[in-house]
């Protein structure tokens, strides 16, 4: 866990995510990620020179075979508040509605469950779980599907909310979060969607593994890429604040006449 906190902490200080007061919500959805950066926000919490306020806000999707009764413990012994939402996003969505692609739609009702709650109970950020592998898939994800050069920002204003999105734990790679959940027996829910596994985003995944192979440093190259081209909001604070060396300088120039 020492790791991942070094990691999600230089990651906050080179996006500037927290501020003085923030009042901070997790979106834990029962899964590793979710889970592991709940944990490791609330051991920060503890030493972390800037305070701010922590609350756990899950969206029960409605399935009755998803237990959140070891979420909600394990928020008691971190100390943090735990909101449960109950919602029928699954019903609407696979009964109802019957979506072949349910992704989409399940996300935005999430979203509008968690910023509703958010609403009420006064949070301005929430910190959401994506993580290093998420990035380089999402990135990989627009290339393939939308013929575009991008990703979700580490930092975003939803100025219609009034609500920031944060994630922390982008230095952290997937198999360090898997590994860590493991050995802090986290309270892991599994989720029972018929669309888990079958995904655009699976197939990207295994797409990337199966490269990686071959080159091992793929991940590697395009996560710095997106920092260095950068991505609209992905240069972080080292690469703003390090003086530009000549070739850099001349780069600017050239760029700069057009």
């Amino acid at each position: 866990m020492e790791v991942i906190l070094s990691h999600l902490r230089r990651c906050i200080e080179d996006y500037e995510m927290i501020r003085e007061g923030d009042r901070i919500a997790v979106g834990v959805s029962g899964g590793k990620d979710s889970l592991i950066l709940l944990y490791a926000m609330a051991k920060l919490k503890r030493f972390y020179p800037v305070p701010f306020e922590l609350h756990a806000i899950t969206v029960h999707p409605g399935t009755p075979e998803m237990d959140f009764s070891g979420v909600a413990k394990l928020c008691e012994e971190l100390e943090i508040p735990y909101h449960l939402i109950q919602t029928e996003i699954f019903h609407i969505i696979f009964d109802l509605r019957k979506e072949k692609n349910p992704c989409s739609m399940c996300a935005k009702m999430r979203r509008g469950a968690i910023h509703n709650a958010m609403a009420e109970l006064g949070l301005n950020k929430i910190a959401l779980g994506h993580h290093f592998d998420d990035a380089v898939e999402t990135f990989f994800l627009s290339l393939f599907y939308e013929g575009r050069i991008s990703c979700f920002q580490p930092v975003t204003y939803l100025d219609r909310m009034g609500i920031t999105q944060i994630r922390p734990l982008l230095y952290c790679g997937e198999g360090m979060i898997r590994n860590a959940a493991l050995r802090h027996h986290l309270p892991v829910v599994h989720n029972p969607c018929p669309a888990d596994g079958s995904t655009r985003r699976q197939e990207v995944k295994e797409l990337v593994a199966s490269l990686s192979k071959q080159y091992p440093r793929l991940k590697d190259y395009v996560f710095g890429a997106m920092q260095r081209l950068p991505l609209p909001e992905w240069k972080p604070r080292e690469y703003r604040r390090r003086p530009l060396r000549e070739e850099e300088k001349k780069r600017q120039k050239t760029a700069d006449r057009g």
